[in-house]
């Protein structure tokens, strides 16, 4: 489906002039009336996909055996493909990232407490929490984006059980500053890597780090199975529990061990990650074109910084730190203007675990110095990307963008 750009002027039109000259007087803001920049919505990772016909063979195939589930030959075949992409010993499938979190806190075995960064996606607490876990918020590096282990260290007490450590927007978090200290205080360490296919951390990539490491293949991401995750480790034992975890507890025909859950993942969705793993580096190649472009463009506005990339990357994610008094205008003022516009910057991820439900609630949750937390979340946006997002379609962004700074002072007052 191709995005359309519309003339201020004509609706139907397709060639709309792409210099500022013509687009500066009030009424073509959509805000002031004006008609949207974008006809369709511009989304943070819109989906890629790999060769349809290639997946369509997969469906028949799959149609043709009845098997459709429970361990079937495409999650067998992708598991194994996963870990040696990754170079881990064992990659275990599941239905989503979150129970793949949720599966490693059951195989460690974990009470008590877990220290994690506030700046993640919710789901990241939410695992624990449904766990029965106490997850403890420590404050972030405001370069890296990422946990602060000196934060991290003051947290740790009797009642901790586990560091959970982030690698936002697939940047490796401080992997080893974590592992000695996991290590000198006998507690577990594993990893939300939900951004991090395909990423490095010190020319390793990411999945074979601490005791496990829990990847999301939802949708958005670059690497995709429509909806899935996985548990990725070294650890042998480890790997057998997840595997019996995930299957209700089976341990073989008619056997069950223990307790489980059903946390499988279909063959329909093994299939799209086998396609999707097949044009993998084509994927990033695009992203990486994406992220390029948008340093390129946004460097010419003052007020608005883009964070790069310096170890091996899936360039997911265009990552701006929006500085209101350069720019004349806030982050939310931002955002609000280039809504309207169809282009949906997203403020992740605003405004913080710890100032959401349940965690809001607990006083304890809230002690902890989050100041770099609290800082990042009040200027951070992430812009459109993913498939279809072309450099004709960026350089409109970036206009739009330099129009709203133009008129900051009656877009202030707008949303006033």
């Amino acid at each position: 489906m191709n995005l359309k750009i519309l003339d201020s002027n004509d609706k139907n039109s397709n060639n709309k002039d792409l210099s500022l000259k013509n687009n500066t007087i009030m009424k073509d803001l959509a805000i002031f009336g004006g008609v949207p920049t974008f006809t369709q919505s511009l989304c943070v990772n819109r989906p890629h996909i790999g060769i349809k016909q290639n997946y369509y063979k997969r469906l028949d195939a799959m149609f043709d055996s009845r098997i459709f589930t429970n361990d079937g030959p495409y999650v067998k075949e992708l598991e194994k493909k996963i870990a040696h992409f990754l170079n881990v010993k064992h990659c275990i499938l599941t239905c989503n990232g979150t129970m793949a979190l949720q599966l490693i806190c059951k195989a460690l075995d974990l009470k008590g407490e877990v220290i994690l960064p506030s700046f993640t996606f919710i789901a990241t607490a939410h695992a624990l929490e449904w766990q029965g876990l106490t997850p403890v918020f420590c404050d972030i590096n405001t370069n890296t984006h990422n946990i602060d282990p000196e934060s991290c260290l003051e947290l740790i007490n009797e009642k901790t059980a586990a560091i959970l450590g982030v690698h936002l927007w697939g940047n490796g978090c401080c992997v080893n500053e974590l592992e000695t200290i996991a290590r000198e205080h006998d507690i577990k360490l594993f990893f939300d890597a939900a951004h991090a296919f395909g990423c490095s951390y010190q020319n390793r990539p990411i999945g074979g780090f601490g005791d496990a490491e829990a990847f999301s293949f939802h949708a958005t991401k670059a690497f995709s199975t429509f909806e899935g995750g996985a548990v990725t480790t070294n650890n042998d034992d480890l790997a057998n529990r997840i595997k019996n975890f995930r299957n209700f507890g089976f341990i073989d025909y008619d056997c069950v061990d223990g307790l489980g859950i059903n946390a499988k993942m279909p063959e329909v969705c093994a299939a799209m990650g086998l396609t999707n793993l097949e044009q993998f580096e084509e994927t990033v190649q695009q992203n990486k074109k994406t992220h390029d472009h948008y340093l390129k463009y946004l460097h010419e506005i003052k007020g608005l910084s883009v964070m790069n990339y310096t170890e091996e990357s899936n360039y997911q994610y265009v990552v701006v730190e929006v500085d209101k008094e350069l720019l004349g205008v806030s982050r939310d003022e931002l955002l609000m203007a280039l809504h309207a516009e169809n282009i949906l910057v997203r403020k992740y991820f605003y405004p913080g675990c710890h100032n959401m439900e349940p965690y809001i609630s607990r006083a304890k949750s809230n002690q902890n110095n989050l100041s770099s937390t609290e800082h990042l979340a009040q200027k951070l946006l992430v812009f459109p990307s993913g498939f279809g997002i072309s450099k004709t379609v960026i350089k409109e962004i970036v206009n739009t963008i330099e129009i709203i700074s133009n008129l900051s002072t009656e877009v202030k007052t707008h949303f006033s």
